[in-house]
This record gives structure tokens, sequence and C-alpha cells, in this order.
């Protein structure tokens, strides 16, 4: 395990100091390296918890040095953090193997001379029978901070705009990994023949109830090397954004609007469930994400999308009349952590300008509307002033457009009280990702 351990080194380090995407960079070190399934798993594990885990686990160095985590060099600091997520999470490890382990990692990485440091600090941290203190209950915030590795300026947001209890479900439900979810393509195959086909390659699979042709998968080594992947018969996508993509209720040959589309999930989930025929306009910012849908598109077979450049906030191309527009807009992303840990530690400022971005965005697409089309506002973040102020000012300043109440599945759970055409999804334990969907239709001018 020595190898992935310094594999997961490197992929840790480029995204707490090279701002890399953990997903991205993790996908890129297993592709790298070709690894097999159970080096990929402990790869993954020890990747995502040690940035999940990362406040918790600085606050146990700082209980056994005599040096704060904050004046530790970066290479130690980590190498260290790697080293304690083991010996706290990974039951499997032994404990002399993730002290050694750890001294061997720092020679092989060149942090030669920290190695006497860090095996001092795991070993009295064995010695003391791996016992560590959390910040006095009596501190709320700063012990669900370090107990939950969440930043406190979050926590002090969840707890007024969802209460303790729900916020409590949020923090334990960040502490999990996330189902990984697919869409299954219905243009070449049906759930149950995919289902099949994914078992027979050693992968396992779990219904998602309320969602008609999904499905959850595990242990699924990396995804690209599927046949069922290549073949164009599934692609990734979270049973939230399904859900919202359902709240879209889309017909054969209608038009279709996704002005912030990248990487593409909802238009691909609206031609699919158009069953290939209209139109889906497809838009993104960027050239190299417009490629990707393209690349996706191409890969399952549908062939009614047309991807392009296009900045949503300035309006720059028009926007073709259309019968179903999605504003799937950019947001502070808070709703993924489990998803992309490394959001944790964005700084409280990023919430500052995004609302304004949002309602540009929202008023500059909804023109382009028909009478009678409808409109799905949505963000994968937990934040009133991205979500529910937004669409409540939308309504007020536009009487052409009214709300319309979501057709949710039966038995799906609420959270919170609010408007029948508004839902936030908390991630809690077995839920979905955090996620907000809203709801309306053009009516004109009375």
């Amino acid at each position: 395990m020595s190898d992935v351990r310094k594999i997961a080194f490197n992929t840790i380090y480029r995204v707490l100091h090279d701002e890399a995407y953990s997903a991205l960079a993790l996908n890129s070190a297993i592709k790298d390296n070709n690894l097999e399934r159970l080096d990929v798993g402990f790869l993954s594990r020890l990747v995502y918890g040690v940035i999940e885990r990362k406040i918790l686990l600085d606050y146990v160095i700082s209980q056994y040095s005599k040096i704060k985590p904050k004046k530790i060099e970066n290479k130690t600091l980590i190498i260290l953090e790697m080293g304690l997520f083991q010996l706290l999470f990974m039951d499997k490890v032994p404990s002399s193997a993730a002290v050694n382990e750890a001294v061997k990692l720092s020679k092989k990485v060149g942090a030669y001379k920290s190695s006497g440091f860090i095996n001092a600090v795991l070993r009295n941290f064995v010695r003391n029978d791996l016992k560590y203190n959390l910040p006095d209950e009596g501190d709320k915030l700063k012990y669900l901070s370090v107990k939950y590795s969440c930043p406190e300026f979050l926590i002090e947001k969840w707890l007024k705009q969802y209460g303790e209890n729900n916020t409590i479900g949020i923090l334990e439900g960040l502490a999990d990994r996330p189902p990984l979810t697919i869409r299954v393509n219905t243009l070449k195959t049906s759930k149950e023949q995919l289902e099949s086909s994914l078992e027979n390659e050693g992968v396992v699979v779990s219904e998602v109830d309320y969602l008609p042709n999904a499905l959850n998968i595990d242990n699924t080594g990396s995804i690209e090397t599927l046949a069922s992947f290549k073949n164009g018969e599934f692609y990734v996508q979270d049973s939230a954004s399904q859900l919202c993509c359902e709240m879209l209720d889309v017909k054969e040959n209608m038009t279709v609007c996704d002005v912030c589309s990248a990487p593409g999930g909802k238009s691909l989930y609206s031609a699919i469930n158009m069953n290939n025929k209209g139109k889906v306009y497809s838009y993104d910012l960027f050239e190299h994400k417009i490629k990707l849908i393209k690349e996706s598109a191409k890969r399952l077979s549908v062939d009614i999308i047309d991807a392009s450049v296009r900045d949503a906030q300035a309006g720059d191309v028009s926007l073709p009349k259309c019968d179903r527009l999605i504003c799937d807009v950019p947001c502070s992303g808070f709703g993924i952590i489990r998803r992309k840990p490394e959001i944790r530690y964005k700084k409280a400022t990023i919430v500052d300008n995004l609302p304004q971005l949002q309602y540009s965005i929202l008023c500059a697409s909804a023109d382009s509307l028909s009478i009678g089309g409808v409109l799905v506002y949505s963000t994968c973040t937990l934040c009133d002033e991205e979500n529910k102020e937004i669409v409540e000012k939308f309504l007020d300043e536009h009487p052409d457009y009214e709300p319309i109440a979501l057709n949710l599945p039966s038995g799906f759970k609420r959270f919170i009280d609010e408007p029948e055409y508004m839902v936030t999804l908390l991630p809690c334990k077995g839920m979905t990702d955090g996620f907000f969907i809203a709801k309306f239709r053009k009516v004109g001018y009375k």
C-alpha cells in the first residue's frame, strides 16, 4: 500500500495547495497509475477522508504537537493528517503500519527532516490510546465545527435557516460518502437490462425508489472502464439533479433551453425523456465544458442537443423561444460538500456577489420562454440568499410569471416548511445532495 499512500499524498496536496478539484484529481490519479479496485478503494477513502476531516485532524494534531498546525510545513502536515486519519477511521490498517508508512512517506516526498517529528507525534498518539478532546459543548459552534470538520460560518448559517436537528443531520450526512447515482439511458437499454449488465461486471447495484430510471452503484473501479459506460448505457447524475429534471416535465418535440448546462446532466436527462425528439439548446461559458457535453451526447447517442458557448448573464447570444427553461445557476456549492469536500474551506465571502449574478442570469433568460412555458430554477447550495430570496424577488418583479406547485414523488420528505413551488433538499444520511428547486410558469401580463 506504500505506493498508494504516495499517490494519495500527491492528490491531497494538489487539492489543498494547487486548487485542484478532488474528484478530478482522484480520477486522474486512478487513471494515470492504472490501479486495481482494492487500491482504488483505499486511495479514495484516504484522499476524501483527510480532506473531509481536516479541521478535526488538525485539532488533534494541536494536542500532540508543540508546533501548531498552521506553523507546520505543508508536506509534513498532510502526512500527519494521513497518519491520524488511518489511525482513527481505517480499522483495517494496523497502528504500526499507519505510523511506519507515514515515516517512509516523509522520505519519499522529500520531507526527510520531518520524519522524526512525524514519528514522535503519531507514536505519542498511539501510546495514549488514540485519545483526544473535543472543544467544550458549551461553545456550540466550535464544538460542531471540530466534531464534523465544517467551518463555523456555515454551521451558524444552517442553524439559523434549518434549526439544530436539521443542521446536525446535514453535518452527519456530510461525514458519509455519497452514493454514486446514475441515470439509465433508455434510448439504448432498460433499467433492468443495465442492472444485469453492471452486476455481470462486478458492480454492486441498488434502486432509487423515487426515480424511475436511476440506480446507485458501488464497487465500480474506474467507471470509464465499464463496458456499459463505454456503450453509452448510462451517465452519472445525482438523484437531486435527476429529481430537478423530473420537475421540468418535458415532452417529445419540445424546445428546451439549459442556460448553465455544464457538465450537461440536465440537458441529457431532458433529451432522453423526450425520446431524442425535439431540441435541447445547451449553453455554458467555457469551450472545454461544451466539448465535454458534446462528447457525452455522442457516447449516449443523443443527437438533439445543440451545445454552444454563451454568457448567461450578459445574454450575448439570443436564446431561442422555448417551452422549458432550465436555470441551474452558478452557486457556492455548499450542498455538494460531501462530493467536493474542498468546498468546506472556501471563504465565507464567496456568497457575497453570487446572488446578483444568479438573479441576473434568471432575469436575462426568462424572456425566451413562451407563454405557458415552464421555468425551473435550481442550485446545489444551502443558502437562503441564493435560493429562496432569489425566487421570491423574481416573482415579485415579474408579474408575467406564476409559481407552480412541485409534483414531488409520493412519500418524498420535505425537511422544512416552504411554499409548494419550491423545495430544499438536505444532504442528510441516505438522502440526496443538498439542492434547491423552484418552478414557475410564464402566463404573460394580465
